[in-house]
């Protein structure tokens, strides 16, 4: 069975996750956005032994620890889609603006592309490529346990930001129709902020959702 481990970073209490085997004690950590210590912390506690870094989008409280954690612990980044290389490489100056200190710019060891697969153990995830809360967004599904996590595409009542550069709020009502909801409404997910939920909840009493 696959878990999730929610670590809350940033000032922005982002959804840090680690997704690991409990069996095997082997995982990847999505969206290292900063708090690095704490993470790598969780980590030894918990015993596991990460295997790759996955982010799902360039901004800086996803994507603000991943070059840390790459040099603690030696792993690749992956993802996003490339078209987030822009977000990626001003993580410094967005931490100026914002005063978080320890942020760093990167470069992914492998950037994304819709219908890609990545994996750790014998878990497998599809990647989709869901612009529009930033233009490289991607997200990650385990159809096998119906399982996905949405970064900030989709939230429980919400939906992404498209106010911060590089967001088109058509581009992302457009992924969330056509990439998002398709996966089935009895999906369950992680998204960036705040609790999940399931597909199919979001579907019926999403607010953002209707008419589309």
């Amino acid at each position: 069975m696959l878990q999730a481990g929610i670590i809350p970073v940033t000032p922005f209490q982002q959804n840090c996750t680690i997704l690991f085997d409990p069996d095997t004690k082997e995982g990847v950590v999505v969206d290292p956005g900063g708090d690095v210590e704490l993470i790598l912390e969780t980590v030894r506690e918990n015993g596991l032994t990460l295997k790759a870094i996955w982010l799902t989008h360039g901004h800086i409280d996803h994507a603000g620890g991943a070059k840390e954690v790459k040099e603690a612990l030696g792993l690749e980044i992956i993802g996003p889609h490339e078209d987030d290389l822009p977000l990626l490489q001003v993580i410094e100056d967005r931490g100026k603006a914002f005063n978080i200190s320890g942020v760093r710019n990167v470069t992914p060891d492998r950037f994304l592309n819709d219908g890609d697969k990545v994996s750790f153990g014998v878990h497998e995830f599809e990647v989709f490529h869901c612009p529009g809360h930033s233009p490289g967004h991607v997200i990650f599904f385990n159809r096998e346990q119906g399982f996905a996590h949405l970064g900030d595409v989709l939230f429980h009542g919400s939906i992404g930001r498209t106010d911060l550069p590089g967001g088109n709020h058509k581009q992302l009502l457009d992924s969330i129709r056509d990439k998002v909801l398709p996966l089935g409404d009895n999906v369950g997910f992680i998204c960036g902020h705040g609790p999940g939920g399931q597909i199919g909840e979001e579907r019926r009493t999403n607010p953002f959702l209707r008419g589309i």
